[in-house]
């Protein structure tokens, strides 16, 4: 079967999700300032910054960071091998219904965490930054609140401006998901592990990876979108299991 057969076989909406992903990519890779405008306004930002659009709950999820080619490309890979395999067994109108209640549940948890963590990590920056202890800082920070410092307030409006998270991620994590309750002992191979590991274990090992991750603050990724995309992923997996309405759910827990 040639390349363009294979792409022709691949259900609508997996197809069409690829498109998009990849097109927006290449038109910021393409236009650098288009890509910058495109991550600035329909990039995932904090509510509560001036930069905060509700949109951006939608569209976040169809950006990647034109920087980082890696990012795309495990995100399209992993829904094109595991997206068409969902889509043929539950029918394309359930499919995106799922894809999209993962990416936009990845984006509500991750403004949830924003909301809970930004103050304490606002302070523990700009103490280390004026050689302060946390405690001073705090007290600083809540009497310029207190008084309405505009200095203050410009600083903690511009740091939420900073909060931005794009990619598909949270949706992938829920079709990893959807994927391990279908089919939960069907072997996937990792790149660095040679022998299979059934898909059930897999999605395990990525959600604890994640929490931890998440916790220690590793790196620049948005760990907790990904926990939230599997959150949602398994609410509404389970409620139609409830509902007795999920298709194909011979190997469905």
């Amino acid at each position: 079967m040639s390349i363009s057969e294979r792409f022709r076989s691949i259900p609508p909406v997996t197809k069409n999700l690829l498109i998009v992903n990849v097109i927006i990519w290449a038109m910021g890779m393409i236009l650098p300032s288009l890509g910058t405008w495109l991550q600035s306004h329909l990039g995932l930002h904090m509510i509560g910054g001036t930069d905060f659009n509700p949109v951006q709950i939608i569209t976040y999820m169809f950006l990647h960071d034109i920087h980082n080619p890696l990012h795309i490309i495990f995100n399209m890979f992993t829904l094109w091998m595991f997206g068409r395999i969902l889509e043929q067994v539950w029918g394309s109108q359930r499919f995106f219904v799922f894809y999209m209640i993962c990416g936009i549940g990845a984006a509500l948890v991750q403004e949830g965490v924003w909301a809970l963590t930004f103050q304490h990590d606002y302070i523990t920056e700009i103490a280390r930054m004026n050689g302060l202890t946390y405690d001073t800082m705090k007290g600083i920070v809540d009497r310029a609140i207190a008084t309405g410092d505009p200095e203050f307030l410009a600083g903690i409006a511009a740091s939420k401006n900073m909060m931005l998270t794009v990619g598909a991620s949270g949706a992938i994590f829920g079709l990893l998901l959807g994927f391990a309750m279908t089919f939960p002992n069907m072997p996937l191979y990792l790149f660095f592990i040679p022998v299979p590991i059934k898909a059930k274990y897999m999605v395990i090992g990525y959600a604890v990876l994640e929490f931890f991750l998440g916790v220690s603050g590793g790196g620049t990724v948005a760990h907790f979108a990904h926990l939230g995309g599997l959150l949602f992923g398994l609410i509404l997996l389970l409620y139609w299991k409830h509902k007795g309405t999920l298709h194909g759910g011979k190997g469905f827990y």
